[in-house]
């Protein structure tokens, strides 16, 4: 069963200035990692001293939070490699 997804307002604000062919490679993603996170496909490492996990696409990452018992992904944040950890 794939994982519910909740997308935070400053990630949606960055898919929606974002070029479309960037938007639809993050979304392609976006949508693998709904279907099956532990998919072996996608580069997903997890955040060192956080709770969240980042999905590389590109130079761009996505920045999330996995919760496995209530099957939820929340997208926190959608940035530049230089821009997402700071």
């Amino acid at each position: 069963m794939p994982y519910k997804l909740l997308i935070k307002n400053p990630a949606q604000k960055m898919l929606d200035h974002a070029p479309k062919p960037e938007r639809h490679r993050i979304l392609e993603k976006i949508i693998l990692l709904k279907e099956n996170p532990d998919n072996q496909q996608l580069d997903i490492k997890k955040l060192e001293g956080r709770d969240f996990f980042r999905l590389r696409v590109g130079v761009w990452r996505v920045v999330f939070d996995r919760k496995d018992l209530i099957k939820i992904i929340s997208i926190e944040k959608i940035k530049s490699r230089g821009d997402v950890y700071k």
